[in-house]
């Protein structure tokens, strides 16, 4: 809420004194919009038809969805019951928090992170505490176990890191779960999974079962490009899910979505993701290479996002995330800065490559 706007009835402190979730903004003239992390392939043709197909919106799309969640179960090695759906992954995790932590609790997350893990324990009181990422960009999870206290319910695990890029490793995660309480939630935050390419990555697939506390999420959002539609989902023991459901907005996936879901699935359509999948990734990798020649010390990146770090007027980044975005808006192309930590641009059209890099590569001169 801006500081001008006063409510008319009265409202918690905690909850005005955190901003609310900034969505990113579309452009207004001419350019590239990469400020949202979205997808940007067309649908696929099979899932606007699945979606044409989807004619009866004047009914409530049956809550289950058992075809789905067995599709979804299957990648893991589960049956249905260990997955649960939601108007995307971030309304899980909203659901998690507040089924676990109460009044006075806590819940850990890396920072900078997902915007959204701050609000995530506002509406049950919990506290969110913050552990900073590491000088390159990445969980501190020897950090985050020491911070664990009896207050602790859950702790927030984002692989690959929205906004910074880099990955958790298998051997870390492994090591870091030894130390965690065997009754608090750890939530592996895979949403960028797809995009993953480093070979030493943890995949919530291969270690899901070995740990009763884990949850892992995913989404439709980013890699089969349903964005627009809001479904993801989750992985892990039945029960924490039937907690979550407690809590959860009912109704919340519509059947458009669960069709388009589902039509994602298929082998056809599987086949046409792994190689749009690829292409960004290579495309990723193009772009971080050709900022690291402008003298950039872009990290590891690992989703279909790139990093540029706010330094100041020390060497590798921006003296000013919030200048070098104004520099992009002025251009015609939007990408999401971060006042004081960087800037995030998200993967886009081939033809978006060449103009970010001029962009960065005359902000820079000005210097």
């Amino acid at each position: 809420m801006s500081e001008q706007a006063v409510p008319p009835v009265r409202f918690r402190a905690d909850v005005l004194a955190v901003p609310a979730y900034r969505q990113g903004a579309a452009p207004t003239k001419p350019g590239f919009k990469l400020s949202s992390n979205e997808n940007p392939f067309a649908p696929l043709p099979g899932v606007l038809d699945a979606i044409a197909r989807r004619a009866d919106v004047n009914r409530y799309a049956a809550v289950a969805m058992p075809e789905l969640r067995e599709t979804i179960g299957a990648e893991f090695g589960v049956d249905g019951a260990h997955v649960h759906l939601a108007a995307g992954s971030v309304a899980i995790l909203f659901q998690l928090v507040q089924a676990t932590a109460a009044a006075g609790d806590e819940y850990l997350h890396a920072w900078p992170s997902f915007e959204a893990y701050p609000s995530l324990g506002l509406a049950s009181g919990a506290v969110a505490r913050r552990v900073p990422l590491t000088p390159t960009a990445e969980h501190d999870l020897e950090a985050m176990a020491d911070a664990i206290t009896e207050r602790t319910r859950v702790v927030l695990l984002c692989t690959p890191n929205n906004p910074t890029g880099p990955t958790i490793r298998r051997t870390d995660f492994d090591r870091f779960m030894t130390r965690v309480p065997s009754d608090t939630l750890v939530v592996l935050d895979e949403a960028y999974r797809e995009f993953v390419t480093d070979p030493d990555a943890v995949r919530g697939e291969d270690v899901l079962r070995q740990h009763p506390n884990l949850v892992v999420l995913r989404t439709f959002s980013k890699a089969y490009g349903l964005a627009g539609l809001r479904i993801g989902y989750g992985v892990g023991d039945p029960a924490i899910f039937a907690a979550a459901a407690s809590v959860a907005i009912p109704l919340s996936v519509t059947g458009i979505a669960e069709s388009a879901a589902r039509a994602s699935l298929t082998p056809e359509a599987r086949a046409v993701h792994v190689e749009r999948v690829a292409e960004l990734a290579e495309r990723r990798d193009a772009l971080a290479a050709a900022l690291r020649d402008l003298g950039l010390a872009i990290p590891q990146a690992q989703g279909n996002f790139v990093w540029i770090p706010e330094t100041g007027e020390a060497p590798g980044g921006v003296a000013d995330a919030l200048a070098l975005a104004a520099d992009f808006s002025e251009a015609g192309t939007l990408v999401r800065p971060f006042g004081g930590v960087g800037v995030r641009i998200s993967v886009g059209e081939p033809e978006s490559v060449p103009v970010v890099i001029e962009i960065v590569r005359r902000h820079l001169a000005k210097r």
